[in-house]
């Protein structure tokens, strides 16, 4: 399996961001005064994934071409959810609309 590291490196950051608000809003984890860390992570993966859909849009692969497309909709939320409030409950669902598109992007970088 050939995933462009890319795609990996967004998928990775996306999915940690999502596990550490999940783990911060059940109270599995505290951050206290490190709160800033999910924001990082935020861009981080908004930088990434903006990255990864550049390098794939612009491949001579079509199927990397298709996984490009597949991660546009990603955008949606990401650009959103600084606007959900942080403690809605809007949040958390805006953020998770991503996550179909990243494992589609995925499955469709490795097709031939």
């Amino acid at each position: 399996m050939n995933v462009p590291p890319l795609l990996v490196a967004a998928t990775t950051s996306y999915a940690a961001n999502c596990a550490l608000g999940a783990s911060v809003a059940t109270g599995v984890v505290r951050t206290g005064r490190w709160h800033w860390i999910h924001h990082a992570l935020y861009i981080c993966t908004s930088a990434l994934t903006l990255a990864a859909g550049v390098a794939l849009l612009t491949s001579r692969d079509e199927s990397r071409r298709r996984a490009g497309k597949l991660l546009l909709p990603t955008a949606v939320p990401l650009a959103a959810i600084p606007f959900a409030g942080t403690h809605s409950r809007r949040h958390p669902s805006l953020a998770l609309t991503a996550a179909p598109f990243y494992a589609l992007a995925i499955r469709a970088s490795t097709r031939r």
